[in-house]
């Protein structure tokens, strides 16, 4: 009798990828059922955690998944804030790309050919010593894959000169329904044949199928870098100092902005000697050839001092790395101020910033919130930080109201929801504020294409 019982959809999996692939175990279930996100969100224990190693292994654990309608969760390195990798269902299985890490480089064509769970850090570092840039930089470089930045379309401080993600994607390997081989794109730079199923797939969160290799564009690796540190008193004068730059012939790789309360956050988090006593900070970054960066750093000195606003040039590449690295440490370091903290990505169009910054300061006082707001300045991508005491319902509650007046300040200036963390489970009542009933049929009608059964990462995105 026991050779008849019908076995488990789990240990189909195991019997096609093997024990070693499989892990069943509550604690490594438990472990995979997080991601990065800051506030409680819905989330279930996988039945199974599965470490693909191949192409191949990706082919066989869809095929057994769709037989036996078995959820699909696929993750990265779980760095997500929205809860994109999050499991919501207890019968689904969690698939950890870590082990699928292999690359190569065809520097003659500048491209690079990379499996998705290659660290982002890992690649630039390697594609560098070759002469070779790859510019997208998400604050999780160091320990994000590209599988992950590709899902979620990743930004960084350099996408306002290069670009987010999607810009470096030539094409991909992708695993859709019933285990079925999707190949996009070329490594070329010009491919116009049929829809662009390749930008398609960047930024869908793992709701169409799963990445198995990508086309990476690489470009010349800048010659010269240069970093500046602009002191602001007024809040107000932030937008004019960003726009004066901007339409000054000089383009920055980076224009990174932290207001007053994101200021004395860092300094009592690591301290570096950055002055408490400012209404705002901005850093300015700066590449191109020796000469270049030189002349341009000397316009924007020229451009802010007539504004009265002061500029401290860092003098060194470890003066620039130290204030590098305190942007990059304000996550961790509003973890200090509050117990709890919803972190959004909004974004607005460059020229309306001076006069939506007041007003986010005016929701915070609304809703008697510490509000901290840091971010890409320069293409308008804002990180706004509501802060509160996860003891009080109270206070959490009204959080949770501000954000929804903080998606309607940016959509009535028509920005976005989100610049870079993507939608997953905490903005997918917002999606639909931004691309109306008509958007969310059509990308209903996408998804049911690629995934008929609702299995890839299903509650991801869209409302179900």
């Amino acid at each position: 009798m026991l050779g008849l019982l019908k076995k488990k959809p789990v240990d189909k999996l195991v019997e096609v990828l093997g024990k070693e692939k499989v892990k069943v175990s509550l604690v490594e279930r438990k472990l995979y059922s997080y991601d990065a996100t800051p506030i409680p969100i819905e989330r279930a224990i996988p039945s199974a955690v599965i470490f693909p190693e191949s192409q191949e292994d990706v082919e066989k654990l869809v095929q057994v998944c769709y037989q036996e309608d078995i959820p699909i969760f696929p993750r990265g390195a779980g760095s997500g804030l929205t809860g994109g990798a999050v499991p919501t269902v207890d019968k689904g299985v969690v698939v950890s790309f870590e082990k699928m890490k292999r690359f190569s480089v065809d520097v003659d064509n500048a491209v690079a050919f990379v499996e998705p769970g290659v660290i982002t850090y890992e690649l630039q570092q390697f594609v560098e010593g070759l002469g070779l840039f790859y510019p997208p930089d998400p604050s999780s470089f160091k320990y994000s894959t590209i599988g992950g930045n590709i899902a979620e379309n990743a930004g960084g401080p350099r996408c306002l000169k290069y670009g987010v993600t999607r810009e470096y994607v030539l094409g991909l390997t992708a695993v859709i329904r019933e285990g079925k081989v999707l190949r996009t794109g070329s490594p070329v730079l010009k491919d116009v044949a049929g829809y662009d199923i390749t930008k398609l797939f960047v930024g869908s969160e793992g709701t169409l199928g799963l990445i198995t290799s990508a086309i990476l564009k690489l470009i010349p690796k800048p010659k010269a870098r240069a970093t500046a540190l602009v002191l602001f008193e007024r809040l107000e004068d932030v937008g004019r100092a960003v726009t004066e730059i901007m339409t000054s012939g000089v383009f920055p790789s980076a224009l990174e902005f932290m207001d007053a309360d994101a200021i004395k956050a860092a300094e009592a988090y690591k301290p570096i000697g950055l002055p408490k006593d400012v209404a705002a900070i901005l850093l300015v970054e700066l590449d191109g050839s020796v000469e270049g960066v030189k002349e341009d750093l000397q316009t924007v000195e020229r451009l802010l001092s007539r504004m009265g606003i002061e500029v401290k040039v860092a003098q060194d590449e470890a003066s620039a790395e130290k204030l590098w690295t305190v942007r990059k440490n304000l996550g961790p370091a509003l973890a200090n101020l509050k117990t709890g903290k919803i972190n959004e990505d909004i974004v607005f169009p460059r020229t309306y910033l001076s006069e939506a910054i007041p007003k986010l300061r005016d929701i915070a006082k609304k809703y008697d919130l510490l509000m901290v707001v840091f971010g890409h300045i320069g293409d308008g991508n804002l990180h706004v930080n509501l802060l509160y005491d996860k003891k009080d319902p109270q206070e959490e509650e009204r959080a949770e109201r501000a954000v929804d007046e903080v998606f309607q300040l940016a959509l009535s200036y028509r920005g976005s929801i989100t610049g870079e963390h993507g939608v997953g489970l905490t903005k997918r009542k917002f999606l639909k504020w931004q691309v109306g009933h008509v958007g969310i049929e059509v990308l209903k009608g996408i998804k049911a294409v690629f995934d008929p059964k609702n299995l890839f990462n299903p509650g991801k995105l869209l409302l179900e």
